[in-house]
């Protein structure tokens, strides 16, 4: 048997530091890169984060639905969820392992424009009757710039009524989403920082 299929054989037997060190690695193989690009906000930079290699792999999903997890340990969370498309495979992960935990947190994802046909909703996943108001909700997110994205999620779910409890990133580029969260008085915190990778 492989280092790596040993490695990802039993995830959660291993210590926090130790799984945080194994995704910084999945994360730094599969998801990182350098290079001039322009990013979503419209700002250019020399490296770039991808978090769907990650996001999709067997062992990368586990692990960073594992760390999520342990992040909102003690929060008494409802739901999870974000902006389509980074949020949908985290979410789901998220979710499954909740389930397997025997702590259900549901899933559900925000369109970035409601579909102009069907039921027309910018919340999916929901199943009939189902909502989220007065449900705890934790935004989450692949990788957090200045956190527009984010703040686009926030508004619609608060629209459905739910109370958001925080913003959660995998990465934060440590580009100014701190500081727009703390404007909008909400929580943030992330996985990892961009500096850990540079």
């Amino acid at each position: 048997m492989t280092q790596s299929m040993t490695q990802s054989a039993t995830p959660s037997s291993r210590p926090l530091a130790e799984t945080r060190t194994r995704l910084q690695e999945i994360i730094r193989g599969r998801s990182f890169g350098r290079g001039e690009i322009t990013l979503a906000s419209g700002r250019k930079s020399d490296f770039y984060f991808n978090l769907k290699p990650t996001m999709l792999d067997a062992e990368g999903a586990a692990l960073l639905a594992e760390l999520t997890l342990d992040a909102l340990a003690g929060e008494k969370i409802d739901y999870v969820g974000g902006l389509e498309m980074g949020a949908v495979p985290l979410a789901g992960a998220i979710a499954q392992l909740s389930f397997m935990r025997g702590t259900p947190i549901q899933a559900f994802f925000v369109r970035k424009k409601p579909k102009d046909h069907g039921a027309k909703l910018s919340v999916e996943g929901l199943a009939p009757g189902e909502s989220l108001k007065g449900k705890r909700v934790v935004i989450v997110e692949d990788v957090t710039t200045t956190g527009g994205s984010a703040i686009k999620a926030v508004d619609a779910v608060r629209d459905s009524g739910a109370e958001i409890v925080m913003v959660l990133t995998m990465v934060d580029r440590q580009e100014g989403a701190a500081d727009t969260f703390r404007e909008a008085g909400l929580d943030f915190r992330s996985l990892y920082k961009a500096a850990e990778f540079l």
